[in-house]
């Protein structure tokens, strides 16, 4: 990530790296930002300053072409001194206009003056590596650029801020304690130190293992929030699938005729609910036919009702259930199910499908119980996890450390109860703390570091 450049004792790289740090193109402003201890003097050189750099202050400025002496741009230059920067070592950031030609002149400029091209993520990694975040911190740094809906910047927001650090923290120092007390035991056993009973071991366990448990809980909620998720609309022809799916949408996306067999392809858009991103696939009517284009069309439904994380099936909630509509609910049992039996206009026929699925109301002509959909399929795809959970595990690799975390803490159980010796509780304890570390980044091994950084995007 860094070259080979040594970590000094504060844990910072030594050299000194730049980057454009907005998104390629051209825009009303771009920002070349330098971290390292060269970067005051590579600004000061690149850029003739009105009045000298000062720490928290922004400064204008100018860059001078040096073989004609001629401006080339007014820009703002900004001094963050270390430890009190992004990355705690000293930063400068500078601001041009956004055409790619300046930009890039700027950074060529800075290279030629000593500084080195940042790696993907690497500003952030520096931030890490100087104790500045944790890993699950800047994890939430790359989070909040992606994100897609408010609700996904407002989660990121917590996590950047520490929300799951602050979780884990009285976790890790309740095991530690415990940790601490049975090596007493152990170590000083000759000069009489009590050995911890049996039922206060048991009660502190769980005093660790509750708090992660929750965590594990909330992961699909995290996990949806992180990554979204995939609905496919299915159904026979004419039951309302597209009529719906343009009302889930809130425009009329795809195309509605009284004809059966109308949608012979996938149509697919990007919507949020309460926040959460999900996109929406219509597909072809489910039903036997000669026509080619339409069978194709229905083997791409059933590979789309296969792949997709939740499946809306929809029927004629008018009328009893067809066959078809029965086969297609009874072949969904590895992914989540809502139902919608649309054409309540028409009228409301018992389906007896209260114990085999959810079961929405709806009208897709008049837009009656479209609130209750959106409701329905949110809650059956975060099954019934918070909304208002500030702390969440929303990758899989955090949650695979709050799980490893668990496995110990299990056996560290099982080992109690059969009042194993100390020696052997206290293997599966530390097992259990490394866990807790590498969910933080404590000890995480390099490689997974160097994948987690280099999914940035250059300048962060």
């Amino acid at each position: 990530m860094a070259g080979s450049d040594e970590p000094t004792e504060a844990g910072i790289q030594a050299d000194t790296i730049v980057a454009i740090s907005t998104p390629p193109g051209r825009g009303g402003i771009g920002v070349i930002r330098l971290s390292g201890g060269l970067s005051r003097v590579i600004a000061e050189g690149l850029v003739r300053l009105a009045r000298p750099l000062e720490a928290g202050r922004a400064r204008f400025g100018y860059v001078i072409d040096p073989a004609t002496q001629e401006t080339l741009d007014e820009v703002v230059v900004t001094f963050f001194v270390a430890p009190h920067s992004y990355t705690s070592e000293d930063v400068v950031e500078i601001a041009m206009h956004g055409s790619p030609v300046l930009l890039n002149y700027a950074l060529e400029r800075a290279m030629e003056s000593g500084a080195r091209l940042a790696e993907p993520g690497e500003f952030t990694e520096r931030a890490f590596l100087s104790g500045r975040l944790d890993l699950t911190q800047a994890e939430a740094v790359r989070d909040l650029i992606d994100a897609s809906t408010l609700h996904q910047a407002r989660v990121a927001a917590q996590q950047m801020g520490g929300a799951l650090s602050r979780k884990i923290a009285p976790v890790k120092e309740r095991l530690i304690a415990l940790i601490a007390g049975l090596e007493a035991g152990v170590d000083f056993a000759e000069d009489d130190i009590d050995t911890m009973p049996t039922t206060e071991i048991s009660s502190r366990l769980q005093e660790v293992e509750a708090p992660l448990r929750e965590l594990e809980r909330c992961f699909g909620y995290g996990r949806l929030i992180h990554d979204g998720m995939r609905l496919a609309i299915v159904g026979r022809p004419n039951v309302g699938k597209s009529s719906l799916f343009n009302r889930l949408v809130e425009r009329d996306r795809a195309i509605v005729t009284a004809t059966p067999g109308t949608t012979r392809d996938l149509v697919t858009e990007r919507v949020s609910i309460e926040g959460v991103p999900l996109e929406l696939i219509d597909t072809a009517g489910l039903r036997e036919t000669t026509d080619e284009a339409e069978t194709i069309g229905i083997t791409k439904s059933r590979e789309a009702m296969a792949e997709a994380d939740l499946v809306l099936i929809v029927v004629d909630g008018a009328s009893q259930l067809h066959p078809e509509d029965i086969k297609t609910i009874s072949a969904i049992v590895d992914r989540p199910l809502v139902v919608a039996a649309n054409k309540l206009d028409l009228g409301v026929a018992d389906l007896s499908l209260q114990e085999q699925a959810l079961v929405v109301r709806t009208s897709a002509v008049t837009g009656e119980g479209i609130e209750d959909l959106r409701r329905a399929i949110l809650r059956t795809a975060t099954k019934g996890a918070s909304s208002q959970e500030t702390a969440l595990v929303t990758n899989l690799r955090q949650r695979q450390a709050v799980t490893e975390a668990l496995v110990s803490l299990q056996r560290a159980r099982e080992a109690t109860l059969a009042a194993l010796p100390h020696e052997v509780l206290l293997v599966d304890l530390y097992e259990a703390l490394g866990g807790l570390d590498r969910l933080t980044g404590a000890t995480t091994a390099d490689d997974i570091l160097h994948r987690i950084f280099s999914s940035f995007c250059i300048g962060k």
